[in-house]
């Protein structure tokens, strides 16, 4: 059936259930898009030997390198989790250490209103990957929380994620 626009030019008639399905698939997308920066962990672990003598790095939210990074981004859509004042204890080629502070926005009510609460956090880096599109750079997948008090509700105090970038 042919209908006339605003212009008065005849037309299809519109796709309600195709309009239905875009605005389904972009909430989806910005959904993706807020956790895309870690997930959990699978139960999978790897063992290699470096092959180089590069340091094994960790890829931030902008797909750049780090090495002993300070701060860390862990909610790269949104930013409200973040790791600060990190003092790395060590670097090597399977895992690296540190001690920091995980600052999360408690979300309340709502996440634009919420404040940014302080947990102190031991942090390790593991499972050493070659970084796809970077011949001979190997890259932490995997980043492991131990909340040394208080863990931020309802994470566990124990947890390990998988970093995807």
């Amino acid at each position: 059936m042919d209908v006339d626009d605003a212009s008065g030019n005849a037309g299809p008639a519109p796709a309600p259930a195709r309009r239905s399905g875009v605005r389904t698939a972009v909430l989806l997308c910005a959904a993706a898009a807020l956790t895309a920066g870690v997930i959990p962990a699978s139960a999978q672990t790897h063992t290699q030997t470096r092959a180089g003598a590069d340091p094994v790095v960790v890829v931030d939210c902008f797909s750049k390198a780090q090495v002993r990074p300070e701060e860390y981004l862990l909610a790269c859509g949104d930013g409200n989790n973040q790791l600060v004042r990190l003092r790395w204890d060590s670097w090597g080629p399977r895992t690296a250490t540190a001690t920091g502070t995980d600052m999360v926005n408690d979300c309340r009510p709502y996440c634009a209103a919420g404040r940014f609460r302080a947990y102190p956090v031991t942090v390790t880096l593991a499972d050493p990957q070659p970084w796809p599109g970077h011949p001979g750079t190997e890259r932490f997948t995997t980043i492991r929380l131990l909340y040394t008090d208080t863990a931020p509700s309802p994470v566990p105090k124990d947890v390990t994620y998988k970093l995807v970038y």
